[in-house]
C-alpha cells in the first residue's frame, strides 16, 4: 500500500514537471491555457468521480425501468435485455469517472508536493 502511494505521487509530480516545462521553439509556453492551481484540480478531480457515479445512477435506474415496463408487459426477454444494458451503461459510466477524476487529483497532488519542494 505504502509502495502505492509513493508511485503515484511521483506519477503526480512527473505529470505537473512536463507539463510545466513544454514549450514552442520560440520560448513561449506551447498552450495558451491558464494554469489551473492544486486545489483546483483535486476538487476538479473530485467533482468527475460524483458525476460518474450519478450518471451510473441514472443509467441503473433507466435500465431497472425499462426492465419492469418489459417484465409487466410480458416481454422478459426484453427486460433482460434493458437490465443487462443499464448494469453496462453504470459500470461504464462510473468507471470513466473514476479514472477522469483520480487522473485529476494525481496531477493536483503533484502539483502541491512540486510546490513544498
Amino acid at each position: 500500500m505504502r509502495l502505492f502511494l509513493i508511485t503515484i505521487s511521483l506519477a503526480g509530480i512527473a505529470a505537473a514537471q512536463t507539463s510545466d516545462q513544454v514549450q514552442t521553439s520560440g520560448g513561449a509556453p506551447a498552450d495558451t491555457h491558464e494554469r489551473t492551481s492544486a486545489k483546483h484540480d483535486v476538487g476538479s478531480g473530485a467533482g468527475d468521480i460524483g458525476k460518474g457515479a450519478a450518471k451510473g445512477v441514472g443509467s441503473a435506474a433507466k435500465g431497472t425501468g425499462k426492465a419492469a415496463g418489459d417484465l409487466v408487459t410480458l416481454h422478459p426477454i426484453d427486460a433482460a435485455t434493458d437490465l443487462g444494458k443499464g448494469a453496462v451503461n453504470t459500470g461504464k459510466n462510473v468507471g470513466v469517472g473514476a479514472v477522469k477524476g483520480t487522473a485529476k487529483i494525481v496531477k493536483g497532488t503533484g502539483k502541491g508536493i512540486k510546490h513544498i519542494f
